[in-house]
């Protein structure tokens, strides 16, 4: 018989995950954020390239995109939404085009939405994966 899982080990798995290698997305990244006043979640959606090396590079320099924050960008687009999922059927559904082409990129998003929603919810800060 399998042995129970310990939920305190959770962390450390998720955080073993984290290391794991993953292809960028070819359509871009995004940018979550809180608007207290409004109790919305934020996502500014931003296009990439990717170089030989999979690193994501600016479309217009081929520049390698800082993950500090090298300087402003303009995102293509910015979706607000009251909820995880009001914002996760935005990005997705519909007629599109969507601004998502990876399944795990999407799993990924829906992940730090909720994390994103429990922060807005609870007034704790909110850091992106």
């Amino acid at each position: 018989m399998p042995q129970p899982f310990d939920p305190s080990q959770r962390r450390e798995l998720d955080d073993q995950l984290s290391q794991r290698s993953i292809a960028l997305d070819p359509a871009g990244y995004f940018l979550i954020k809180l608007d207290r006043t409004t109790g919305e979640l934020i996502a500014e959606h931003y296009g990439n390239g990717i170089n030989e090396r999979g690193l994501a590079t600016d479309p217009e320099t081929g520049e390698v995109i800082s993950c500090h924050g090298a300087g402003p960008r303009a995102p293509l687009a910015t979706y607000r939404a009251r909820s995880a999922k009001e914002l996760g059927i935005a990005l997705t559904e519909g007629p599109g085009p969507h601004p998502l082409s990876a399944l795990d990129h999407a799993l990924y998003l829906g992940r730090e939405l909720q994390k994103a929603e429990a922060a807005l919810e609870s007034g704790a800060d909110y850091q992106q994966d």
